[in-house]
């Protein structure tokens, strides 16, 4: 096997044509074989097995640097780098990341995992090098989804300035970036990327800059006339007037095509966009048919390409999908956005349904908030569905255009807490802590799948901005017989007996009601909250909890600093209450990729580790309070 032969960076580079050919179809093949047992993204990273090998051709690593927007296209750039073996352990505790990692290789020289970031990395790597006086060359490979997001155009604008080579690779899968122009535009770019071409248009342009009084003003007319012809026959020129060499569209599965061009663009000094088209999930038809399926999947059946393990029960997505079609139904104001996510937050079915009423903006979270803003000032119902990682990406627009104003928008925050295997970037850990330091902002959880349909009824009838955070995963279909009517900021006791109170939050309620069964079975008493609310407080109920018991303890899947558990605590200790209050919380750190199952155990919030610790606390309490 050609694969056989890659062992770290640069071995590629030892390989002949016929080789490179093979080399393709193995690590498709290998790909394939992999993620069908790992789960991860099938279908981008099939889509760029040869552009990632021309990259790795034209350059050299881990001098030069790479820098792939999101990340989760990586696995070949990965293979080609000696990190087989590690596709075994990927995406599981301890194991490989499905995102490129500094920790994990010299060759990965930026941490990736949310999108439309790689120019702006990649621009500040060119400054640097450039005050440095250093000499390698830079590359940020961004997908055309990714230029959706204004971060992108930001970084595109400012790149305009730079006086050396900094080149942007485009990897267009025909979803957002026009058709090629045909043979003219080919023709020009051949002629552009020429060495020689780029030493007689430079010559030129200096030496008529020289003649006296009239040598800039026949320059500047020249440069307008040639820009004037160039607008009108070939593409590229939103990126040509942004001051930034356009060549393309090249094929993204012609390797040597690439390596040509990019050898070329590495000697312009400027920067650079080189327009690849690729196809999603090239070379597995059920990716090819369906890569929107296979951009994240779970471990599939190879032949069929239908996932191994079938759902039985609804998943909270799916819940909230069936809520707000029914809303949809009964109230004409409800609109849906999402940026770029409607199957995976569950607006596809709203969005077949009513689609003069959703929006699906692209990747752009800051500005889907301002726009639902917009639509709420304007009398509508917006329901802004966006995983938890990514919504913090709007806090600005969340504080300024929302909340400042009062509007009515409601936050479906999907992927709430701990989500496993995309790791550090997809966790969503903190939205608790940075919504609820906005005012009139208020912030639900659901115990179980009936409390989500209720919390998001409630939503769309509540004046003031709301955000509902639920957790990836099925949801739990237990409590059932506890299904006390939602009301603004009030809690719902389950159970009460003993002097230790349970306050748990959302997805904790479940975690909360195995910790109360083990402490019966060792004697120990407990009552149970379903909190319901993160903000505002149930203060009144917070109250009395501390009168009627020694210790509280509060449980919730997101980060210990500005969290549920801190609010309560500060609450409590403000007002002076005599009683002891134990966090259950993540600790302040980042939480890498693993089962979800393994990192609660490892963070010390699963029931076991948390009746641990209130058997500790408990004891402690009894024996100082004697």
């Amino acid at each position: 096997m050609v694969l056989e032969k890659i062992q770290r960076e640069n071995d590629i580079k030892k390989l002949d044509k016929a080789e490179l050919i093979v080399l393709a179809d193995e690590i498709r093949e290998f790909l394939i074989q992999k993620i069908s047992v790992s789960g991860g993204h099938l279908a981008s990273n099939l889509g760029v097995v040869e552009l990632t090998m021309a990259l790795h051709l034209a350059f050299e690593l881990p001098k030069d640097k790479i820098i792939w927007d999101v990340g989760h296209q990586s696995y070949t750039h990965k293979i080609l780098t000696g990190r087989q073996e590690g596709f075994d352990s990927l995406r599981k505790y301890g194991g490989m990341s499905g995102f490129p990692k500094r920790k994990e290789s010299d060759c990965d020289c930026f941490d990736t995992g949310h999108s439309s970031t790689s120019i702006s990395a990649g621009l500040g790597y060119a400054m640097a090098r450039q005050m440095k006086g250093e000499d390698y060359k830079v590359v940020s490979v961004i997908g055309d989804g990714a230029l959706t997001g204004g971060m992108a155009y930001e970084a595109l604008n400012n790149a305009s300035r730079i006086r050396t080579n900094f080149m942007i690779v485009l990897n267009d899968n025909n979803m957002s970036i026009s058709e090629n122009v045909g043979g003219l535009s080919k023709h020009l770019n051949y002629l552009r990327t020429t060495e020689s071409y780029q030493e007689i248009k430079t010559g030129v342009a200096n030496s008529l800059s020289r003649i006296p009084v009239y040598g800039e003003s026949i320059v500047e007319r020249i440069r307008k006339t040639k820009s004037g012809i160039k607008q009108l026959l070939v593409q590229g020129m939103l990126f040509e007037n942004m001051g930034i060499m356009y060549l393309g569209p090249v094929d993204g599965h012609d390797v040597s095509g690439m390596v040509r061009i990019f050898r070329e663009a590495a000697k312009y000094q400027g920067p650079v966009l080189v327009h690849v088209i690729t196809k999603k999930g090239k070379g597995y038809l059920p990716a090819e048919r369906h890569p929107a399926r296979f951009h994240g999947t779970e471990p599939f059946d190879i032949e069929t390409g239908l996932p191994l393990k079938k759902r039985t029960k609804a998943n909270y997505t799916d819940v909230f999908s069936t809520v707000m079609q029914k809303l949809g139904e009964r109230k004409e104001n409800v609109v849906a956005l999402t940026a770029a996510m409607a199957d995976g937050t569950g607006l596809k079915r709203f969005r077949s349904r009513f689609p003069d009423r959703f929006f699906d903006v692209g990747i752009a979270e800051e500005h889907a908030v301002t726009f639902a803003a917009g639509l709420a000032a304007a009398g509508l119902k917006p329901f802004v569905a966006v995983y938890s990682s990514f919504l913090q990406r709007a806090y600005d627009q969340i504080l300024h255009d929302v909340c400042i104003q009062n509007l009515p928008v409601v936050f479906a925050v999907d992927r709430a807490g701990l989500v496993g295997s995309d790791g550090e970037t997809h966790q969503g850990i903190f939205d608790i802590s940075y919504l609820s330091s906005i005012p009139n902002m208020t912030i639900l959880a659901p115990k179980n799948k009936w409390e989500l349909s209720d919390m998001v009824k409630f939503a769309a009838d509540f004046p003031s901005p709301a955000a509902i955070r639920y957790p990836r995963g099925e949801a739990y279909d237990g409590l059932k017989e506890f299904r006390e009517p939602i009301a603004y900021g009030k809690s719902e006791v389950i159970y009460r007996e003993g002097q230790i109170a349970l306050v748990a939050l959302g997805s904790m309620v479940k975690t909360a009601e195995s910790v109360r069964r083990l402490l019966h079975e060792k004697g120990y008493m407990a009552t149970l909250v379903n909190a319901r609310f993160a903000k505002p407080l149930d203060e009144a109920l917070l109250l009395d909890l501390a009168e009627s018991h020694s210790l509280i303890v509060t449980l919730e899947e997101n980060a210990a600093l500005g969290g549920f558990g801190a609010h309560v605590a500060g609450f409590l200790s403000e007002n002076k209450a005599d009683c002891r209050v134990l966090v259950t919380a993540i600790p302040d750190d980042y939480v890498e990729h693993g089962n979800v199952d393994i990192l609660c155990r490892e963070l010390k919030i699963d029931a076991v580790s948390v009746f641990d610790r209130i058997v500790l606390e408990y004891e402690e309490w009894k024996r100082t309070d004697k």
